[in-house]
C-alpha cells in the first residue's frame, strides 16, 4: 500500500520533469535553418528562444490582452501582466497548448468569453492564480490534469464544473472565499483520479462533503473547522498527507478514532486547541501537534499498540513507525518520557 502511495505521489510531484525530457526531445531535432521562421511570427511583445521553439514568454510586458499564438506553441506564459479578458480570436490557431501560465492578472468571470477554455482540447494545465475571480471558471477543457485557481475571490463554484474532469489529479483553491455552502455534497463529482485538493485559507468551519475517493492529499489548514465527522476518512481511504493546521479542534471535536487511518503517513494539527494527543494509528509517521494546549503526554496511552505486545513482535513485528513528532508551543515539560521512547522506536526527532 505505501508502495502504491509513493508511486502515485511520485508522479504528481515530478511531472515537471517529465514534460522536460519530452521538450528536450521536440528541441534536440530542431534545424537551426527554421529559427528564423519561428521568429518571424513571434509576437512582438513576446519572447521565442530558438532554443525552446514551442514556448512563448509574454510574461511581465504589461499586456492588457492576449496576443496572436503561434500554432507551434505548447507552453505559454502570460503571468504578471494586465489581462483583463480571455477570448477565443488569440486561440484560433493554437491547437497544440498543453501549458497555460495566466497568474497574477486581472482577469473576471465576466472577461472569460463562454467556450474558450473548454475549446483548447489538449491542455493539461491551467493557471489562473492571482486573478480576480469569483467563481471556478466554465467550461473547462476535458484534458486537464492540474488546475490551480489560489487567491481568487472565488466564493462559488457552479454546479457540475468538474463533472467531466476526470484527467486532473491537481485541484488548487487556497486562499479563496469559499464557505460550506459552496461545497455540496457533489461538488466535486467526476474528479475520480485526483490526488490533491487544496482549500486551505478560505472560510470553512465543516469538513467538505464528498471528497474524491482517490484522493491523497487533503490541506485544510487556516480554515475554522471544529469538529470531525465520525468515520470521515472511510469515504477517503487512500489519503495519506492531511494539513488541518490552523483551525478550531479541540477534543470534543474529534471521535476517539477520528485519525486511527491506516492510510495517514503525515498528520499536521498546529495550532489547534488540543488539549492531548489524539489516538494514531500504527502506520502514522509525522506527527505534528505544536502550538496547542497540550499540557503531557503519556507514552502508554498514546502508543497505537500495546508496549508489551510491542516487546514480543521486536522489530520485525508491527511496531509503530512514526519518525518526527512536533510537540513544542505546548504547555509540556521536557524530559521526553521514557515510554514515548520505547513505544515508538523509530523516532529520529522529537520537538518539546
Amino acid at each position: 500500500m505505501i508502495l502504491k502511495v509513493y508511486s502515485s505521489l511520485l508522479l504528481l510531484f515530478l511531472v515537471n520533469s517529465v514534460w522536460t525530457r519530452t521538450v528536450r526531445q521536440v528541441y534536440d531535432d530542431l534545424d537551426p535553418e527554421h529559427w528564423s521562421h519561428y521568429t518571424s511570427e513571434c509576437p512582438q511583445e513576446c519572447i521565442c528562444p530558438p532554443s525552446f521553439p514551442n514556448a512563448l514568454y509574454c510574461d511581465n510586458k504589461g499586456l492588457t490582452e492576449i496576443p496572436a499564438i503561434p500554432a507551434r506553441i505548447w507552453y505559454l506564459y502570460l503571468q504578471n501582466n494586465l489581462i483583463e479578458t480571455l477570448s477565443e480570436k488569440p486561440f484560433v490557431n493554437a491547437t497544440h497548448l498543453r501549458w497555460i501560465n495566466l497568474n497574477k492578472n486581472k482577469i473576471t468571470n465576466n472577461g472569460i468569453e463562454s467556450g474558450v477554455l473548454s475549446k483548447l482540447k489538449r491542455l493539461l494545465y491551467l493557471f489562473l492564480e492571482d486573478n480576480e475571480l469569483e467563481e471556478v471558471p466554465a467550461p473547462l477543457p476535458v484534458s486537464l490534469e492540474q488546475l490551480r485557481l489560489a487567491r481568487n475571490k472565488i466564493s462559488r463554484i457552479p454546479e457540475g464544473v468538474f463533472s467531466n474532469l476526470e484527467n486532473l489529479t491537481m485541484l488548487d483553491l487556497h486562499q479563496n472565499s469559499l464557505l460550506d455552502s459552496a461545497l455540496q455534497s457533489d461538488t466535486f463529482q467526476g474528479l475520480n483520479n485526483l490526488m490533491q485538493l487544496n482549500i486551505a485559507k478560505n472560510s470553512l468551519k465543516k469538513m467538505p462533503l464528498s471528497i474524491p475517493a482517490n484522493t491523497l492529499q487533503l490541506f485544510l489548514d487556516n480554515n475554522s473547522i471544529e469538529v470531525i465527522p465520525e468515520n470521515y476518512f472511510s469515504a477517503i481511504p487512500k489519503v495519506t498527507f492531511l494539513r488541518l493546521n490552523y483551525n478550531k479542534l479541540s477534543d470534543d471535536g474529534i471521535p476517539p478514532n477520528g485519525f486511527n487511518v491506516s492510510s495517514i503517513l503525515d498528520l499536521q494539527l498546529s495550532h489547534n486547541q488540543l488539549t492531548k494527543i489524539p489516538p494514531i494509528n500504527a502506520h502514522l509517521e509525522h506527527l505534528h501537534l505544536d502550538h496547542n494546549k497540550i499540557k503531557s503526554v503519556n507514552g502508554t496511552q498514546i502508543c497505537p499498540v500495546s508496549i508489551a505486545l510491542e516487546e514480543d513482535y521486536g522489530y520485525y513485528g508491527n511496531i509503530p513507525r512514526l519518525r518526527y513528532l512536533r510537540l513544542d508551543g505546548n504547555e509540556i515539560q521536557p524530559p521526553i518520557p521514557l515510554d514515548i521512547m520505547i513505544c515508538f522506536r523509530l523516532l529520529q526527532a522529537v520537538v518539546i
